[in-house]
């Protein structure tokens, strides 16, 4: 059976990358504890490439802004909507998400679920 990918692409100022990669090795945990397969957070390196459209002018990088993309894997489609659910109500998540206190702009991050349809 396939399984199951939310990703992330998010714009995170440089100056508070440090506070967000705090809050993501946190976060990593708890996913984890509730049966995430894979949590990874990835920090652009090789990001103007001639081929395709590059990461930072996709998502319209400002200038000081490292580009993040993340994924989480689960077992299926039905595991991730259930283990969200318990992320959602878990009062440790609560407590990281204060709009006004996030260490980047939660309107341009891009997210969506996928069906994994190629696995090796």
């Amino acid at each position: 059976m396939p399984t199951y990918v939310d990703g992330f692409v998010i714009p995170v100022p440089k100056k508070k990358l440090a506070a967000y990669l705090r809050m993501a090795k946190k976060a990593s945990k708890i996913w984890k504890e509730y049966g995430a397969l894979d949590y990874k957070e990835c920090v652009g390196d090789d990001l103007y490439v001639k081929c395709g459209l590059p990461f930072p002018k996709g998502i319209k990088a400002k200038s000081g802004e490292a580009i993040v993309f993340s994924y989480i894997v689960y077992k299926s489609r039905k595991q991730r909507d259930t283990v969200n659910a318990k992320i959602m109500k878990d009062p440790r998540i609560a407590a990281m998400c204060d709009l006004n206190d996030m260490p980047f702009d939660v309107n341009r991050m891009i997210y969506g679920g996928f069906e994994a349809v190629v696995e090796i």
